[in-house]
């Protein structure tokens, strides 16, 4: 790829050497034959027009001979051809050098004026190609500046040149070709070899650059599909990350909330073994019984994460679970529940509920559970044996949920874990709860000495209108 390819092409890579606009099977011919440069191709392109241009000036060379009886000397055709196959190999350099390429195909045009009759033209197919190549890596500016130069090295200068080493060349006696210099007729001349000009330079050019335009207009929207392919890319692993942190969140609070308390029975069970054979076997079922909770949970949320209908029936049936399409955790209703099984575990917890309940949104239910959950499991594990104190506040336009435990006696409350041991992620799982549904989360310890987790919930409008439809319900 060269300079003039990049700039017309936008940025490319440095070792990319192929035209990517080159129809596919020309391009694959190339490379089958070896010729995977420009400058290799460009080569081609001059080999095979050298001959044409060839044809073309024997062409010329007859016609003039036989319609206006005009016989060329042997040495203005020689001049002629080599002329002509200097524009033909110059457009060897058309992508690497393409003002130089036009420069000299203009030159050898004038030597070209020179050597014919001046009411005649003769040029080959290198203008037109050098023209358009320019047109298609020049940016316009610097085109129509080239345009112009061309133009008007054609125009004056070559009415000046029209004919004379023809008239050199021609045999003693003959009539000369050129004429004598005049206003009016210099002025024809210069004005016929400007519309020759405009013809043979500008109109390719123009169709360089319209050609160039639809190449980068189609570059520009491939482009922009292939950005918007990866932001929708972007945006599904985004959406999927998202996803695997929720169900993350799900797995941890099911987990430490039930497998802890677990834990803690087996625990007591082991010392009761020998001593108390019917609190033991108590413990043991109050164990099973959470672990068939915690399956129950784990297989919801595992259900939530196949497709609809594939949530396979636990008991082997072959049916569905039933509700395993909708919500799989509970939500604020269900804190009497799960204040029962903390007392169960032989905690003190009480909860408490101020002003009118109502309903919530899926996810702010979910998530007035989830923190309730986990600021109850951080208490069991953190500070066992301490009282609990669970505050569910119902508000007009917030619901604020308050999870504390207390020592009563100024002292901080006793923690269960030795010293230096790791916490785990429940504060920063409760912290990502509450910035989801745009809600204030507080925690810390507190002047008493225990500890506060402080959900702090607003509820948006949509919540009025169940309200308010619940409670005509209720007075019909």
């Amino acid at each position: 790829m060269t300079d003039d390819d990049a700039l017309a092409r936008g940025p490319v890579r440095a070792h990319d050497t192929r035209d990517p606009r080159a129809p596919a099977r020309l391009d694959d011919a190339l490379d089958r034959l070896g010729l995977r440069t420009p400058l290799a191709r460009d080569g081609l392109l001059a080999a095979v027009v050298l001959p044409v241009s060839g044809a073309m000036l024997w062409a010329f060379v007859v016609l003039l001979a036989e319609e206006d009886g005009v016989r060329l000397p042997p040495g203005a055709v020689a001049l002629l051809a080599a002329a002509v196959s200097v524009q033909s190999l110059v457009l060897c350099v058309r992508r690497s050098r393409p003002v130089l390429c036009l420069a000299t195909v203009v030159l050898v045009h004038l030597v070209i004026l020179s050597l014919v009759p001046p009411d005649s033209s003769m040029q080959g197919l290198a203008p037109f190609i050098a023209a358009y190549t320019c047109g298609t890596l020049l940016p316009p500016h610097r085109l129509l500046r080239v345009l112009a130069a061309a133009a008007a090295l054609i125009g004056v200068p070559g009415a000046l040149v029209a004919g004379t080493l023809l008239d050199a060349l021609a045999a003693p006696g003959a009539a000369p070709v050129s004429q004598p210099w005049s206003l009016v007729g210099n002025g024809i001349l210069v004005g016929g070899l400007l519309i020759a000009a405009l013809f043979s330079y500008a109109v390719p050019a123009l169709v360089g650059a319209h050609v160039a335009t639809r190449r980068r207009y189609a570059d520009l929207t491939r482009l922009r599909a292939a950005e918007d392919v990866q932001r929708q890319r972007e945006r599904a692993e985004g959406a999927i990350m998202a996803e695997r942190a929720r169900m993350a969140r799900e797995l941890h609070d099911i987990a430490a909330h039930h497998l802890s308390g677990m834990v803690v029975q087996l625990g007591a069970a082991e010392l009761l073994i020998g001593r108390d054979d019917n609190a033991a076997r108590e413990a043991t079922a109050w164990v099973r019984s959470q672990g068939r909770e915690t399956l129950d949970n784990l297989r919801l949320v595992v259900g939530a994460l196949r497709e609809p209908g594939e949530a396979a029936d636990p008991s082997g049936g072959g049916g569905t679970l039933p509700g395993a399409s909708g919500a799989p955790v509970p939500g604020a209703a269900a804190l009497d529940r799960l204040v029962g099984a903390e007392q169960a575990l032989g905690g003190s917890v009480a909860l408490e509920r101020e002003g009118e309940p109502y309903g919530l949104p899926p996810v702010a239910d979910v998530t007035v559970y989830r923190v309730a959950q986990e600021a109850l499991s951080n208490a069991r594990e953190h500070a066992p044996n301490t009282p609990v104190r669970v505050l569910l506040h119902y508000r007009d336009s917030r619901i604020v949920l308050r999870v504390e435990n207390e020592t009563g006696d100024g002292r901080p409350a006793a923690s269960g874990k030795p010293a230096g041991a790791p916490r785990g992620l429940g504060l920063l799982g409760m912290r990502e709860r509450a910035q989801l549904v745009g809600a204030e989360l507080a925690a810390g310890p507190t002047a008493e000495g225990g500890w506060r987790v402080r959900l702090d919930l607003p509820v948006g409008n949509e919540t009025a209108p169940a309200r308010t439809k619940a409670a005509g319900q209720e007075e019909a």
